[in-house]
């Protein structure tokens, strides 16, 4: 289930909890996630914005956001970026903004002089002008591009749990479970002959100091895909020297693949199959690490305490999270994030 990440959306608040020895704020629930907000400002089953951690949030938009100093700049925007913090000891992720209180259902949403009519689910993420951001990669890892990510190929971006938690809930099926390693994603495709390597957002060109080009040639991928003569594309995390601060200690790049998508069929394959493919292609020892095949437990707070655990690639490493895909369809899957990793995050 990789679709495009929505931001800033309308939500409905689910309840307001309040926080031992807080007298100004409380807690509210949105879905999965819990924001801290100000006591009072919010009641159970108010329609509000709210914007997920990692939003770029405009200055004029939220200027406390900034604390009383100059904001910061993203892609040309200033502003502030939404992480996850603790306020009084309770765990705050995202941000509720109220809607223009001054009319009635269907909501108004106000922008810049002019109006638009919005329902609960619905983005607002360009009419806030709000982005998601995203570290800059170094320049040995930005290469050139070539062109935009191909459009045959799904960007590896998994939902959030607590997005897609009441439709996993009650899920029967079995789940591979894998740690999601903290690196740069890459993306190697072989299609009609031609292999591609990408970076999240880009068809890189292979030329000059590259180090997607240089990791994938070092492990021989290109020559091997088109060896094997199938259009697929092989997704993976790259790590190691220089990316996220090399959390795994790594002394050189590696690729560790997580998916393989079938270009022909235009779906993932299973993990059976998945696994197969990497062992006729050579690179059985090249997963993400698998944890095991589980059902979900009961509740949403289980998955994110089993997420917090050190890595299993460095043992002093806390790592980043979990990756759930049902092994009867790799179609239905979800990410799980460390809240102490975010915590922990620079």
């Amino acid at each position: 289930m990789n679709i495009d990440r929505q931001l800033a959306t309308i939500r409905r608040i689910s309840s307001i909890e309040p926080i031992p020895n807080a007298d100004a704020i409380e807690l509210a629930r949105v879905d999965g996630w819990q924001v801290v907000v100000k006591k009072g400002e919010y009641h159970p089953n108010d329609l509000a914005i709210y914007c997920e951690i990692d939003s770029w949030i405009p200055y004029e938009l939220a200027p406390f956001l900034s604390k009383g100093k100059e904001p910061r700049e993203f892609k040309g925007i200033q502003g502030e970026r939404l992480r996850t913090i603790k306020l009084r000891g309770a765990l705050s992720q995202g941000l509720l903004l109220p809607l223009d209180k001054d009319f009635e259902s269907p909501v108004v949403g106000r922008c810049d002089g002019y109006f638009r009519y919005v329902e609960e689910g619905d983005s607002v993420d360009d009419f806030y002008g709000i982005i998601k951001y995203e570290k800059e990669l170094p320049a040995n890892l930005r290469g050139k591009a070539k062109g935009n990510f191909p459009d045959f190929i799904p960007r590896t971006d998994q939902n959030r749990i607590q997005n897609v938690w009441p439709i996993f809930k009650d899920a029967l099926d079995t789940f591979e479970v894998s740690e999601k390693l903290d690196g740069s994603s890459i993306t190697i495709y072989h299609k009609d002959g031609l292999v591609g390597v990408c970076s999240r957002n880009l068809d890189l060109k292979d030329e000059g100091e590259n180090t997607f080009w240089s990791a994938a040639k070092a492990m021989l991928v290109p020559d091997k895909l088109i060896t094997f003569n199938r259009n697929i594309a092989l997704q993976g995390e790259l790590i190691g020297p220089g990316i996220q601060g090399n959390p795994y200690s790594l002394g050189a790049h590696q690729i560790r693949f997580f998916d393989i998508w079938d270009i022909d069929k235009q779906e993932y394959m299973s993990s059976h199959m998945r696994l197969l493919t990497l062992a006729q292609l050579g690179y059985s020892m090249c997963e993400a690490p698998i944890l095991g095949y589980f059902n979900l437990p009961k509740t949403l707070e289980e998955l994110l305490v089993a997420a917090e655990s050190p890595s299993i690639l460095n043992p002093i490493a806390e790592r980043e999270g979990l990756v759930y895909k049902s092994t009867s369809n790799p179609m239905r899957s979800f990410k799980v994030i460390s809240n102490k990793w975010l915590l922990n995050e620079k």
